[in-house]
């Protein structure tokens, strides 16, 4: 599962994502900064299993703090949108090419209203970004269009004349763009076209097909960032109205609160409601001071910075993500070096326990006998659909895992 960041020019974008990841991006206050994609690793926040086990974990693939398990996804910072990108507008089809293998989008918006639809500045609450996330929509909705018009009419006699099925032709077209059967059949049904006479299907039916696509093959939620800023306070309540998942955010404090960590001048884990001074005379006065501004401007009036809980709602809420444990040893809850609950594994949710054991290695799906449930001790089968903390070993012909 791969979450791409987008939006138009100087929203914040690259702030998020250097926040995220703390990642090297180049930030600046222009369009265009960001000409190549940037590629990094963020992290899921979840609680994990140690404290309700009551074990010391050993972590491998992710890392646990306090009770919290860190797990690594990976994140992508696509460079802005501007109108008619899909026309190739800008450096257009280049951006839109680079989120086609996004399973869903988290859009950074100026709450504040402080730069129009191109992304250059303008007085705090002269644009309204609301018209972001119409513009941002149907720039996707019409590079899918453009898409799914290549050889149409063809395509479309093939499947009445000669028996094609127009879901598996459309499969074949879009799996490039991480565009499922599932995802097909869902828009198909949400417009009430037939699959069987699609030389009927008229260029506004298309628009509408595409539409309703790219709600069901790339989730959105709305990271309203610079919250901040006075101005962004009516616009979050306007932005909800949009019917998205609204979050808001300021990526600059969470990136100036994860920099302070890093060196050691606070205690601070992304997501937390506030941090802690671990040595006020290391502080210069003006760190000090925008610490605190960013303690009362942001974290009291909204518990958090956002970009966690945006990054956390991407994957839980939009794409339906949960979180599994394999251990080999149900007992111990440790793998074979003895490593306590050394995985955590992100796994679409219906993933069943056959499923996870090809995620695990080849060899250990291809060998499956049963799974036991670490908490029950019951034996599983291979089409148990795992559960949301599911602390599961694999038992197979060649090993347990």
């Amino acid at each position: 599962m791969l979450v791409g960041i987008v939006g138009k020019p100087n929203v914040g974008k690259t702030t998020f994502f250097v926040a995220a990841t703390l990642a090297p991006a180049e930030i600046a206050p222009y369009p265009f900064t960001t000409i190549k994609p940037n590629r990094g690793v963020g992290y899921l926040r979840v609680k994990c299993v140690c404290r309700e086990f009551g074990v010391k974990d050993n972590p491998v693939n992710s890392a646990c703090i306090d009770g919290n398990r860190l797990i690594p996804v990976e994140l992508i910072d696509c460079a802005g949108l501007v109108p008619d990108a899909w026309r190739g507008r800008g450096l257009g089809n280049q951006f839109l090419d680079e989120i086609r293998k996004a399973d869903a989008l988290i859009h950074v918006v100026d709450a504040s209203g402080s730069t129009d639809i191109e992304g250059r500045p303008c007085r705090p609450g002269e644009h309204d970004p609301v018209e972001d996330v119409r513009f941002l929509e149907r720039e996707i909705t019409m590079w899918m269009v453009q898409i799914i018009k290549r050889d149409w009419r063809k395509l479309a006699r093939r499947v009445e004349l000669a028996g094609l099925k127009l879901v598996e032709a459309l499969e074949r077209r879009l799996s490039g763009l991480a565009i499922r059967r599932s995802h097909i059949v869902e828009a198909i049904r949400a417009v009430g076209l037939d699959p069987s006479k699609p030389t009927s299907w008229s260029d506004d039916d298309l628009y509408k097909f595409a539409d309703e696509l790219r709600k069901a093959s790339k989730p959105m939620l709305i990271a309203a960032n610079k919250v901040d800023i006075p101005a962004a306070d009516e616009n979050v309540e306007r932005l909800r109205e949009t019917g998205y998942l609204v979050v808001p955010c300021c990526a600059e404090a969470e990136l100036a609160l994860r920099r302070a960590a890093e060196k050691g001048l606070i205690k601070y884990l992304p997501g937390d409601p506030d941090f802690e001074v671990l040595d006020p005379s290391r502080l210069t006065s003006q760190q000090a001071k925008a610490l605190e501004a960013i303690r009362e401007r942001v974290l009291a009036r909204y518990g958090s910075t956002g970009v966690q809980q945006a990054i956390n709602a991407a994957y839980f809420e939009l794409l339906g993500a949960i979180t599994v444990y394999p251990v080999e040893d149900p007992e111990k809850l440790c793998d074979h070096e003895g490593r306590v609950l050394p995985d955590a594994y992100v796994v679409p949710r219906g993933t069943t326990a056959r499923e996870l054991a090809y995620m695990i290695h080849t060899e250990l799906g291809e060998s499956f006998i049963y799974a036991i449930d670490a908490r029950t001790k019951r034996r599983l089968g291979e089409d148990y659909v795992l559960k949301d903390g599911d602390v599961i070993s694999i038992v197979s012909a060649k090993r347990r895992a």
